[in-house]
């Protein structure tokens, strides 16, 4: 009975598969003209004051993959300049070398992509350069543009997430809560623990306000988010150092991971209430550890079994996910022994 726990993640195998993008993608301009993706999937059309958007084609449930993406542009980066990140001309000269050897289809897309700079820096500058800058993720060791992907808006709350595949050689982008059909799909463009003053500032580079439902709340709803968000980055940070399986080994020290495993449930607590799906496989990886610390193991087993769930999803073969399997499996295997020992 035990072990079906590690095996419920089994059947997001099957998520693993997508449809094939087949779209010509119109300039983000033109607010009238509505693109289809994967029949099954998505369609990308105007969306209320953020140019095109994606929109969710039917129901996604947690996991569902929305799109699979191979970059028609990627460069190995030029040493970071100390202080100011890449030099942006070296940059320049490396996508423009990759961008001539593209169809004249791909360029089109790719120069159709919105960006964000100063009228005076944007007479200095190749647009593409520009372009690239304000769209491109790191991919590995390299950095790569995904047109289709840079449709999708931001969200400080958003409902869908996306990694880097070395093996496809592709960004997933997949759901992190239920979809509804017609519902606009987000990811976030920041990190999400900073206040909404802090996100904004950090979303100027882009160009826009941010006016998610995070972000557009009432003053006093908004400063319990921000009060929420501080809390969450806080607890991370000091949990960091005390996410060890070595056993406490003074009073004191069982005394603070008694204290660590009650925090860490009120860290998931504050994650849910945030609605910060991006972040709740890390609070789930505290509360697991945290628990084990105290050979609490049914309540590790089963937080250990929630993190390696959706790690899954995400990518079944990326460090993390080993990690969160076999730290269930060796909670199970404790579960087990303790329940033998008082039978």
């Amino acid at each position: 009975m035990l072990m079906r726990i590690i095996l419920t993640a089994l059947p997001f195998l099957s998520l693993a598969t997508a449809s094939k993008d087949t779209c010509e993608w119109p300039s983000w301009q033109d607010a009238l003209t509505t693109c289809h993706g994967p029949p099954s999937t998505y369609t990308v059309k105007a969306s209320n004051g953020k140019g095109l958007g994606l929109f969710s084609a039917h129901d996604l449930d947690v996991g569902e993959i929305v799109m699979r993406e191979t970059p028609p542009l990627k460069i190995s980066p030029p040493e970071i300049v100390k202080g100011s990140g890449y030099p942006m001309p070296a940059v320049t000269k490396l996508v423009r070398k990759e961008f001539d050897t593209l169809s004249s289809a791909v360029q089109d897309e790719i120069m159709s992509l919105t960006y964000h700079i100063t009228s005076s820096k944007e007479a200095t500058m190749d647009k593409l350069g520009i372009i690239f800058r304000t769209n491109a993720y790191n991919s590995g060791k390299d950095i790569g543009l995904f047109p289709k992907i840079a449709r999708i808006n931001h969200s400080c709350r958003p409902n869908a997430s996306y990694y880097w595949s070395d093996k496809l050689n592709k960004r997933i982008v997949y759901a992190t809560r239920k979809i509804k059909k017609g519902e606009e799909v987000y990811v976030s463009y920041i990190p999400l623990l900073l206040t909404q003053e802090g996100r904004q500032k950090l979303l100027d580079r882009y160009g826009f306000k941010c006016s998610c439902d995070a972000c557009a709340q009432e003053r006093a709803a908004q400063d319990v988010s921000d009060e929420r968000r501080t809390t969450i980055q806080k607890a991370f940070a000091d949990f960091e150092p005390q996410l060890t399986l070595e056993p406490p080994r003074t009073k004191k020290a069982r005394q603070q991971a008694r204290k660590n495993a009650k925090a860490s449930l009120q860290l998931t607590e504050l994650v849910h209430q945030e609605g910060l799906a991006d972040y709740f496989a890390k609070a789930y990886r505290v509360a697991a550890i945290s628990h084990a610390r105290v050979k609490d193991w049914k309540v590790a087993a089963i937080w250990a079994n929630k993190g390696y769930e959706l790690k899954y999803i995400e990518d079944p073969d990326s460090p993390y996910t080993m990690e969160m399997h076999n730290l269930t499996s060796n909670f199970i295997a404790n579960w087990e022994s303790e329940l033998q020992v008082g039978q």
